[in-house]
């Protein structure tokens, strides 16, 4: 499958005619969903808990479907509209901060406490058995959702075998798969573990996902301008004039030259490289070559977010760094397609 599709596109781009209906869950600012809308489906509406995100989806991509409510409140709802018991496929990023890597992990599982992914307090770990639970509601024909790699690490294995067999009661046969979005077109590393479910009476599973991927990668050189904001505070400007060819963070030089480690989420991005994860910390990432953080339009290239894309005020880092890219979504929206059809 080739890739037809550029990380560098604006919303007046998004295919006119649609085939195929989808509704998103946990929806942040539309990343997945503008990746659906690539592929040439209608994204027919979108649930969240968090009304600031709700804004910033609305205006830019006016679903005619909104819920701004806790998935478990929605999943009660008897006054559904009949589309919603007829889609394609149901989207969802269950917040994943308690399984990522450079959490807390284990010691926050099961905590309820509140999230800046919302405006209540939450189990996070549990949110993803509401989602399939809507998905046992609804009966779409397909249901993806995607999570941090973390999930697939360590004692979380076991969260993942309940995933299966959650699924699998629901009526679905379900798959995973681990992808990272720099092989997909995406200017950025960004691995990334998808769940897809497939209803149990549609056609047996015959083959494998074929969702696109290139060896090819897009480096940080193509799409830096070396525009944003300059590194002026006074430890982060001493850590980058100090800085080695090799370093990963700001950590490095810290601990090099006081034995302390700190600003480890200030990141490098070196030209001839792909750009590290970005995080949904305000500037997290910082040029090696020059003393700027990344600015707005290398922030959206590197997540494949549209270069119009109206942030209505709020942090693009957070946005971004919250969201799944758009061309990573696109890619999995096509084979899914492709696989629907044979």
């Amino acid at each position: 499958m080739s890739c037809d599709k550029s990380y560098n596109w604006t919303l007046s781009e998004l295919p006119q005619e649609k085939s195929g209906t989808v509704f998103t869950c946990f929806a942040g600012g539309g990343g997945s969903s503008m990746g659906y809308q690539l592929a040439g489906y209608d994204v027919i509406g979108c649930n969240e808990i968090d009304p600031r995100m709700m804004q910033v989806y609305q205006h830019n991509l006016a679903p005619r479907l909104t819920y701004l409510e806790p998935i478990q409140t929605l999943v009660k709802r008897d006054d559904l509209p009949p589309e919603l018991y007829n889609l394609d496929i149901l989207d969802g990023s269950p917040p994943c901060s308690t399984f990522s890597i450079s959490g807390l992990r284990e010691r926050s599982w099961g905590v309820r406490k509140h999230f800046r992914e919302g405006q209540c307090k939450q189990v996070l770990d549990t949110l993803f058995f509401d989602f399939i639970a809507l998905a046992r509601k609804l009966r779409p024909k397909v249901v993806v959702a995607e999570n941090v790699k973390g999930l697939l690490m360590g004692s979380a294995k076991s969260y993942v075998d309940r995933i299966y067999k959650e699924f699998n009661a629901a009526g679905y046969n379900v798959r995973h798969i681990l992808l990272d979005a720099q092989y997909m077109g995406v200017p950025q590393r960004r691995a990334r573990v998808f769940f897809i479910a497939f209803r149990e009476d549609l056609s047996p599973i015959k083959q494998s996902l074929n969702v696109y991927s290139d060896s090819r990668v897009v480096t940080a050189k193509e799409i830096s301008d070396y525009q944003g904001r300059e590194i002026k505070s006074t430890v982060a400007r001493w850590l980058w004039e100090h800085r080695a060819v090799g370093d990963r963070t700001q950590a490095d030089a810290s601990v090099r030259l006081r034995n302390k480690r700190s600003s480890y989420n200030h990141a490098y991005v070196y030209a001839d490289k792909v750009c590290p994860t970005l995080l949904s910390k305000s500037d997290c990432l910082m040029h090696f070559s020059q003393p700027h953080y990344l600015s707005q339009a290398e922030v959206c290239k590197i997540s494949s977010f549209p270069l119009d894309y109206d942030f209505c005020g709020q942090s693009p880092h957070y946005i971004c760094g919250m969201s799944v890219p758009p061309l990573m979504m696109y890619h999995i929206a096509c084979a899914i397609k492709q696989y629907i059809s044979l």
